[in-house]
C-alpha cells in the first residue's frame, strides 16, 4: 500500500516538476485563513453569532419553563388526583419533546447557514485567487492543506489574495 501511495505521489508530481523546470510560477492559498480573516468571513461569523445568541436565549427560556413544570409536578404530584397528575405529566412530556425538537432544528439551521455562508465565500475566494493568478502570471495556485509535504513560504500568496478579496467586496 505504501509503495502504491509513493508511486501515485511521484506520478502526480511529474507534471509539477516539469512546470518547475520551465520556470513556472507556482503559489498556494490558505483558503481557511482567508475565510476566517476576511471581512466577509468576519461578517458571516458575526451574523451566525447573533442567530446563535437568539437561539440560546430561547433555549434558556424553554429550559426554565421545563424546570418550573418539573418542580410543580414534584411538589404537587402527591396532592393531585390521578387525572390531573397524568395531565401535567403529559404537558411536561410534550414540552420536553418540543424543547428537544427546537434544539435539533436550531442546530440544523445554524449548520445550514454556516454551510451557505462558507460555500458562497469560498466560491468568491476561488474566483479572486484565479484572477490574482492570471494577473500576476502564475502557472498554478494550489489550495494549501495538510497533504502538502513542502512548499516554499515565498509561494504562499494567502495575504495578497486576502487583500484582493477584501478589496473586491468593497466595490
Amino acid at each position: 500500500m505504501k509503495r502504491f501511495l509513493i508511486g501515485l505521489i511521484l506520478v502526480l508530481a511529474l507534471p509539477l516538476s516539469a512546470l518547475a523546470a520551465d520556470g513556472a510560477k507556482i503559489g498556494s492559498v490558505d483558503i481557511q485563513k482567508v475565510l476566517l480573516m476576511s471581512d466577509a468571513g468576519k461578517d458571516a461569523k458575526e451574523q451566525l453569532g447573533q442567530k446563535a445568541a437568539k437561539y440560546e436565549a430561547e433555549k434558556n427560556s424553554k429550559e426554565s419553563e421545563l424546570k418550573k413544570l418539573k418542580g410543580e409536578l414534584e411538589s404537587q404530584g402527591s396532592m393531585l388526583n390521578d387525572s390531573a397528575r397524568s395531565g401535567k405529566e403529559r404537558d411536561y412530556q410534550q414540552k420536553l419533546k418540543d424543547y428537544q425538537r427546537f434544539l435539533k432544528d436550531a442546530q440544523e439551521d445554524l449548520q445550514a447557514k454556516n454551510d451557505e455562508f462558507t460555500g458562497r465565500i469560498v466560491d468568491e475566494i476561488v474566483k479572486v485567487s484565479q484572477a490574482y493568478g492570471r494577473q500576476h502570471g502564475f502557472t498554478a495556485i494550489f489550495v494549501k492543506n495538510e497533504t502538502m509535504i513542502y512548499l516554499d513560504p515565498a509561494a504562499d500568496v494567502t495575504e495578497e489574495v486576502l487583500k484582493s478579496f477584501n478589496a473586491s467586496r468593497k466595490k
